[in-house]
């Protein structure tokens, strides 16, 4: 049976919102947007200080996928939270968030099967919960775009050290300066590898049955909640986005049986990719409403949303954040600019999402800087 929601003013998206420990000054997310730029040592580039400070505004700001231990990587370029070198560089970010009065989690991965022998220590082979090749692409800097590597399945003991590396670099994350931190549970990676019957077919206590395939996720989740908090911890999952090679013969009881076990927990929020991810919102058929009935506590929705679309969703009571990820990219001031009504930058070139500099990165101007006026042209010699 559905929920009866209360309904909020239509401007509601500009309020604030007591979100676990944290209070936002705005309902509007920045999204996870991997951008493969880290330094030496996975160390978070010299521009990202600047880049997640100039979007301070948006109520909350979930830093890009993050690694949590060197076997999780599986793009060149994407930065780390479990060295000390690694924690100082995120500080600098955190920072500079702060001390714009923004509010900033950084959201923990482990890319499992979506990797390739090159990111994994003396060239061994990326670990999954099964021994299935990802049928997808991952960045190989000097090579490009590259099939991902043939994968072998994680054995049952060393599962508690998967476990114990995301809760460690969930404190590091909070030695970092973070004020929460969101589970990558979605788009192929390894946590959402284990939910699907596609990608787990492991025989053992973590495969076969919904139960035994969310008993990762979950055995992660508590250990992180206890770790640092259950009310600085969100999760982040993607019903039926096929991203990752992600996919599962039957998604509905799967997703409402993490959410129940989910629900319990006093988490800050569970954020929902509705759709395909980057694409359509009705590539499969799913009923999030049947999803949303069962979490008691704060409901984020990513993908497609438009001011409009996210001004409803969250007049209606149902869903409580919105996520954005390329309009947050290309508008540091989305914010400001849904306030006002005012147009939006264009995207870059393409290049720019992946890797680089600046350029693309901490060069998209804000309204005021377009509406500077030019400098006055001199006065004419008289």
């Amino acid at each position: 049976m559905s929920r009866t929601y209360q309904h909020r003013k239509p401007d509601a998206l500009f309020e604030p919102a007591e979100v676990g420990a944290l209070r936002l000054a705005n309902r509007i997310v920045m999204a996870p947007l991997t951008r493969n730029r880290a330094g030496p040592g996975l160390v978070p580039s010299p521009f990202a200080a600047e880049y997640y400070s100039q979007r301070a505004s948006a109520g909350l700001i979930i830093a890009e996928a993050t690694q949590i231990s060197a076997q999780a990587q599986g793009y060149s370029g994407t930065p780390g939270c479990y060295t000390d070198a690694q924690v100082a560089g995120w500080r600098t970010v955190t920072d500079a968030v702060h001390a714009k009065g923004g509010k900033i989690v950084v959201q923990l991965w482990h890319t499992g099967r979506v990797s390739h022998t090159s990111f994994q220590k003396d060239g061994q082979a990326p670990v999954g919960p099964s021994a299935i090749r990802a049928n997808t692409k991952t960045f190989v800097a000097g090579q490009g775009f590259v099939d991902c590597s043939m994968p072998r399945a994680l054995e049952l003991a060393e599962l508690p050290g998967i476990v114990e590396d995301f809760r460690y670099a969930s404190t590091r994350a909070l030695e970092a300066g973070f004020d929460g931190v969101e589970l990558h549970g979605a788009h192929g990676y390894l946590l959402d590898a284990f939910l699907r019957d596609g990608t787990n077919h492991r025989t053992d206590a973590y495969g076969g049955s919904i139960e035994r395939r969310s008993r990762l996720l979950l055995e992660v989740t508590e250990a992180c909640a206890n770790a640092i908090g259950a009310d600085r911890l969100g999760i982040r999952i993607s019903p039926v986005s096929t991203a990752g090679d992600s996919h599962d013969s039957d998604p509905q009881p799967l997703f409402e049986h993490v959410v129940d076990r989910l629900n319990p927990l006093g988490l800050a929020y569970v954020h929902v990719v509705e759709g395909e991810t980057g694409g359509a919102r009705d590539s499969l058929p799913f009923d999030y409403a049947a999803l949303r009935d069962r979490f008691k506590g704060v409901w984020m929705v990513n993908n497609g949303y438009d001011r409009q679309m996210a001004s409803d969703a969250v007049a209606s009571g149902c869903v409580d954040l919105v996520s954005f990820g390329r309009l947050l990219l290309a508008n540091p001031d989305l914010v400001e600019r849904f306030r006002k009504g005012a147009a939006l930058n264009p995207l870059m070139e393409a290049a720019t999402f992946y890797g680089g500099g600046a350029h693309g990165y901490t060069d998209y101007p804000t309204l005021d800087q377009l509406q500077k006026p030019s400098e006055p042209a001199p006065s004419p010699v008289t």
